[in-house]
């Protein structure tokens, strides 16, 4: 009979305390309803103040280096190659000395020219005296008219072979001259293309070396067809700027001027292209690379901001602005341009209106935002002090 008892207790001691945790539940329930709920905690966000300043509009293209004039120095005379005078990769001035080809056969011949010219002139001389002879015994009629007559044809037959050797002259210098193969202009040797001590002839496919000019330098690049009004209006206000980027937009290579827009539109892509000619003092651009050109348009006063306040939504470019509450509200914005980390807002934000620039995704219409601090900058001497501790 006890031991019937004591297997009754355990289920109606587990009923009991099961009851009382629902009533303690619903009661708490009940206190908390009647409290009301907890209000949600502010979003912490990075914010940035809408300024007016200048703005820069640009049109970006992807261009290629080229060299501002490119020369492949070849032979004009046949010959062995006596001396290379210059070393790979070396920076020559016009005029300076390149190659020499063996002179000897061309100075020959010139030698050969001028001795045939001397031999005319004295037989033009002779000739004269004769023709003055014939000319004194025809006044006195003891020579012929015809005997004058063939005297002076040999005269001027004479003179015809000085002009004659005068040109072979001439040629046999501009042959020689030849030889001494010069730089036509100031610029960089590349790789040496023919060895000392072999022939080449002036009809050789190749040439010696090739020389391209790295300063100043230029850079074609294309833009769309619709950029084409802004282009023209903007040269006709002074030539514009056009700053070289690397391929990831990160470093700046040069700064130069926007040179001519090609003749005509490509019509299969619907292009056009553009040189724009930069110093290279730094010789940072170099012949086909592929860089970034950054074409600046118009410069604009407006209203700026960085670039990741804006954000894009199904009707267009927006902004979260924040409130004097420390709510958040999206507002539509019209975008002009982007550069570098900015953007130059048309319309939608005012001088002056707090934004977020950061932890827009927790967002939504109507919450609470919290500022988070801007980083400061650490003093110089901090640095240098930090710097110092951590130095091994």
């Amino acid at each position: 009979m006890m031991r019937a008892s004591r297997l009754l207790i355990g289920p109606v001691l587990a009923l009991a305390a099961a009851g009382a945790y629902v009533a303690l539940r619903d009661r708490s329930s009940a206190g908390t309803e009647g409290a009301g709920a907890a209000p949600p905690r502010p979003v912490p966000v990075t914010a940035s103040t809408v300024e007016e300043r200048d703005f820069s509009i640009y049109r970006v293209g992807l261009g290629t280096v080229q060299a501002y004039n490119t020369v492949t120095v070849k032979v004009r005379v046949d010959g062995e190659v006596q001396q290379i005078a210059f070393r790979e990769g070396q920076d020559v001035r016009q005029g300076d000395l390149l190659a020499q080809i063996d002179p000897r056969p061309y100075a020959a011949l010139l030698q050969q020219a001028e001795a045939d010219k001397a031999r005319d002139e004295a037989l033009l001389a002779n000739a004269r005296l004769d023709l003055n002879r014939f000319s004194t015994l025809a006044r006195k009629e003891f020579a012929s008219r015809q005997s004058v007559d063939t005297q002076e044809a040999q005269v001027a037959q004479y003179e015809a072979a000085i002009q004659r050797d005068q040109g072979a002259i001439d040629n046999a210098r501009v042959q020689l001259g030849y030889t001494t193969i010069t730089a036509p202009l100031s610029g960089r040797v590349g790789l040496r293309l023919v060895d000392q001590g072999n022939i080449v002839h002036a009809g050789d496919s190749g040439g010696l070396v090739v020389i391209t000019q790295l300063n100043p330098i230029a850079v074609i690049f294309t833009l769309p067809q619709q950029h084409l009004p802004e282009t023209i209006d903007a040269m006709r206000r002074g030539a514009p700027a056009v700053l070289a980027y690397d391929q990831d937009n990160r470093q700046k290579l040069g700064e130069g001027r926007l040179e001519l827009i090609d003749n005509q539109i490509d019509q299969g892509t619907g292009s056009m292209r553009i040189k724009a000619i930069f110093p290279n003092d730094d010789e940072r651009l170099w012949p086909g690379e592929f860089v970034n050109a950054w074409l600046r348009l118009d410069v604009r006063r407006g209203t700026v901001v960085p670039e990741a306040v804006v954000q894009s939504g199904p009707n267009g470019s927006y902004a979260y602005v924040i409130a004097p509450d420390g709510s958040v509200e999206p507002r539509p914005l019209q975008v002009a341009g982007t550069h570098l980390g900015d953007a130059l807002i048309a319309a939608g934000l005012a001088v002056g209106d707090r934004v977020v620039v950061d932890g827009q995704y927790r967002l939504r219409p109507g919450t609470k935002v919290i500022v988070a601090p801007e980083p400061k900058p650490a003093p110089a001497g901090a640095q240098n002090t930090a710097d110092a501790r951590a130095a091994p």
